[in-house]
């Protein structure tokens, strides 16, 4: 693209929008390292990002209602949103492992899928939102906790009806010792009132340890991926269509930024791990044991068959389950022609470089 093109393209809007997940994500990567901003501040353009702005404004990490946002997060409520009618695209995907696991007490015998038969499982409530569009997509904990059993259930040929669920809170609050949030079903595991609780991520590590509770399955253990999809296996970056239509060129090199940062990350892992610490919310240790097997490698943007058809199988459990509005048609949904413009983008850029040399 030319510097003209560029000037033409940025001349009506003043700030990108964007929002992701304490999670990684090439987004969180780029921004921290601070390139979406010099990428953008040429233009007269601000990067800002959901987590830092008003409150006022946080609902729309939820209904992505913002004409200039760019969202990588969870897919539940990427899914939801699209299904309530909010006009995106979906212009890539990631896979990053992240420590999926069912944990229970350390004397319960349960180490693999059949072990949970007749079972307790805890299942976490639907959260309390004003606005009521927003209760399914955003009960994530319910959502993953439902994915996750079901996987690992799945993978010893048992089904959802094989086990028992008990209806926890739904984790709404922080707490000082980290145990709020999503997985507020690790105190009733401790206490005995169930059997096992689904967890990912960082920081139910840390909770976990504290209470004294440990791996009984490990999906990320699980080599067919089938069984390990979730809210964020695959993870959607999402965009308002206004964006792409009226200003498509700053959406390619806000993508061209994140797979910059994708580069990075698989040559600093040590570097990526310091972030993630800022992003998670979790220290040392919580971050390395979550994040494992070479995660740093695979955080690029791609929208490959494979994961649109592994996508496709986390769309079709939340329209079953009850967590979407309506079912929709995913294929449509997809826009590949972003992507494939910051691949583009990237290695003009880089020709560029060596030219100059």
């Amino acid at each position: 693209m030319t510097a003209n093109v560029h000037a033409a393209d940025a001349a009506a809007l003043k700030e990108i929008w964007f929002t992701r997940c304490p999670v990684p994500t090439a987004t969180g990567l780029a921004y921290r390292l601070g390139w979406l901003q010099e990428e953008f501040a040429p233009d007269g353009i601000s990067v800002a990002t959901l987590q830092e702005a008003p409150k006022t404004l946080s609902r729309h990490h939820y209904d992505h209602e913002i004409p200039t946002l760019i969202r990588e997060g969870g897919s539940l409520l990427a899914l939801a949103a699209k299904a309530q009618g909010a006009k995106t695209k979906l212009i890539g995907l990631t896979w990053i492992d992240e420590w999926q696991a069912i944990l229970v007490r350390p004397d319960s015998g349960i180490t693999s899928p059949w072990h949970l038969k007749g079972k307790r499982i805890a299942l976490p409530a639907y959260v309390h939102r004003e606005i009521p569009s927003h209760i399914r997509g955003s009960s994530i904990a319910r959502g993953m906790t439902l994915q996750g059993i079901k996987g690992a259930l799945a993978h010893d040929e048992l089904t959802l009806d094989d086990v028992r669920f008990v209806e926890i809170g739904a984790g709404e609050g922080a707490r000082e010792d980290g145990l709020g949030g999503l997985w507020a079903g690790l105190e009733p595991l401790a206490s005995g009132e169930v059997d096992a609780v689904y967890v990912k991520g960082a920081s139910a590590v840390e909770a976990a340890k504290r209470l004294g509770l440990v791996v009984g399955i490990d999906l990320d253990s699980f080599t067919d991926r089938r069984f390990r999809v979730n809210n964020g296996t695959p993870r959607p970056i999402t965009v308002h269509e206004d964006f792409l239509t009226h200003h498509f060129d700053l959406v390619v090199r806000f993508l061209a930024q994140t797979l910059r940062a994708a580069d990075w990350a698989a040559e600093n892992l040590a570097g990526v791990h310091e972030i993630l610490k800022g992003e998670t919310r979790s220290g040392d240790e919580g971050v390395a044991t979550a994040y494992r097997n070479d995660f740093h490698k695979s955080l690029h943007p791609e929208l490959s068959d494979t994961l649109i058809d592994l996508f496709r199988i986390q769309k079709d459990f939340t329209w079953l389950h009850g967590i979407l509005d309506r079912d929709f048609d995913l294929d449509a949904w997809v826009d590949r022609r972003p992507l494939e413009a910051a691949k583009a983008l990237l290695q003009d850029r880089a020709s560029q470089v060596r030219y100059a040399a």
